[in-house]
């Protein structure tokens, strides 16, 4: 079985000096990052620019790739392996309150507090990619 593959965004915004990032609580109550399938030719960015807006209500746009995410579940009695390819992403427009239907809510959570606040291990560690790869832009 081939690996399913989907992409994600870390959205950062800056509010009094200090970065904040978009996160979305799912449906069972998981704190986490948006993600998804890519849709039709899109490519990885695109994907995950698209899941960013749909799942946070957010524009955004490109900065960097952050890393992958990689781990196995089991579907149909039948393990399969997931990557998720994620970016960082610069906040241009929009309110977490105007998330989509697949989420049960968006919002804004300081960067430095995203690892602890995040539910997924391979999540948290994007966010603390994401600290990292600001530090370098400063």
């Amino acid at each position: 079985m081939k690996p399913e593959f989907s992409a994600g965004g870390v959205v950062i915004r800056s509010f009094r000096g200090r970065p904040f990032m978009a996160t979305i609580r799912t449906k069972k109550g998981a704190v986490a990052l948006p993600k998804g399938h890519p849709e039709g030719e899109e490519d990885a960015a695109a994907a995950a620019v698209r899941e960013v807006r749909e799942e946070t209500g957010l524009e955004a746009d490109l900065i960097d790739k952050l890393g992958d995410v990689r781990y196995w579940y089991v579907r149909k009695g039948r393990r399969q392996l997931k990557v998720v390819t994620f970016f960082l992403l610069r906040y241009r427009s929009g309110s977490v309150r105007d998330h989509d239907h697949e989420v049960e809510s968006a919002e804004w959570v300081p960067l430095e507090d995203a690892p602890d606040l995040l539910t997924y291990a391979g999540e948290r560690g994007i966010a603390i990619a994401a600290l990292s790869t600001l530090a370098e832009y400063r």
